[in-house]
């Protein structure tokens, strides 16, 4: 039997039919406390804006929320849409989280808008920090701004400015490059850095992204060689037939995305089984393709699954995507399809 791999949770912070943001909210951070008491490695918070169905738009926000909850498990962004932000923001910011939380900050970085064009433009209101063809000098910003030692800023005219995202830093948050196509992959390899393919997103692509990563791979004062870990959405339940519901509701938001429906805030278990033929044809198609990609399942269904993906791809490390959805009578301050999740994977590959 394939190496049971380490397990890492990434959270959208997910807005069920009837819930608020602070009832959202606090079922996050519940389970954040949950996987670092079932041994996770990780939990990042990924950063989506203006969707009814996501509350996770600010990673900064929550891990600072999910720092004072916790005291081990490595906690972060997955990731930051780095065009939306000035660099020096994000670097101070995540230089005063590694000092709230020392040596278990990540900091993951992407390039993605993370909404609609409207959003998008909102968000960049900042200048040339938008501009994401400038992405790579951003990143390269960042890494040196949240050092110790800081950046220095050189003038046309001579002479350097020194500028520290924190005053007196005795370390820095891990820096990850993330993405779905080999543009991160290729800058990750050439900046030594780790690396992290959007999978639970994408699904395709997989294998080139990681064979550019790992065959381009030069090593720095970051890394000595490649370091990456895999993505993928999942749900465990008692039963198949419980987890198959449970995927209903993230089923339908896919198709809704995909087909450019209105959003919605994530639906119960009984409306998705109630208004099926709202996605037949088309909708059931995608559907169908979105839920090939994912693990559903028992728990020892799951496990075995997670077992094999990590082996194929040959990781020591599986961030899932817990994304379970709720039936009508579960309380709207906890998440316990998310919960179990976690309990009974952890369980499966532990036994």
């Amino acid at each position: 039997m394939a190496a049971a791999p380490a397990l890492s949770v990434l959270d959208l912070v997910p807005v069920r039919t009837g819930q608020t943001s602070s009832q959202a909210i606090a079922a996050s951070l519940d389970l954040v406390v949950r996987a670092e008491r079932l041994g996770f490695r990780r939990y990042w918070f990924a950063e989506h804006h203006n969707m009814p169905a996501v509350a996770s738009t600010t990673p900064p926000v929550l891990t600072a929320a999910a720092a004072a909850r916790t005291e081990r498990i490595r906690i972060g962004s997955g990731g930051v849409m780095l065009p939306n932000h000035s660099p020096l923001v994000v670097a101070e910011q995540f230089a005063a989280l590694e000092a709230l939380a020392p040596g278990r900050v990540d900091l993951g970085l992407g390039r993605a808008p993370g909404s609609d064009p409207v959003i998008t433009q909102l968000l960049r209101q900042s200048g040339t920090t938008s501009d994401v063809e400038r992405f790579p000098e951003h990143v390269r910003d960042i890494l040196s701004l949240v050092s110790p030692e800081g950046a220095a800023l050189r003038f046309a005219s001579g002479g350097t400015y020194d500028v520290h995202a924190t005053p007196a830093a005795t370390g820095a948050p891990e820096v990850w490059l993330l993405g779905s196509s080999d543009y991160s992959a290729q800058l990750a390899a050439a900046r030594g850095l780790p690396y992290v393919f959007a999978n639970h997103f994408s699904g395709q692509g997989l294998e080139r992204a990681l064979e550019v990563y790992r065959t381009q791979f030069q090593p720095s004062e970051h890394l000595d060689a490649p370091r990456t870990f895999l993505t993928v959405n999942v749900v465990a339940a008692p039963t198949r037939e419980e987890a198959e519901e449970r995927s209903l509701p993230n089923q339908r938001m896919m198709a809704r995305l995909r087909m450019n429906k209105p959003l919605v805030p994530a639906e119960t278990v009984e409306h998705a089984k109630a208004t099926a033929d709202e996605f037949a044809g088309i909708g059931e198609t995608i559907m169908a393709a979105a839920r090939s990609t994912w693990f559903v399942g028992t728990g020892e269904d799951v496990a075995g699954e997670l077992r094999g993906f990590a082996s194929r791809h040959d990781v020591d490390e599986v961030m899932i995507s817990p994304i379970a959805g709720s039936y009508e009578t579960e309380p709207l301050d906890a998440t316990p399809g998310r919960t179990q999740t976690l309990e009974l994977i952890t369980e499966a590959l532990t036994a």
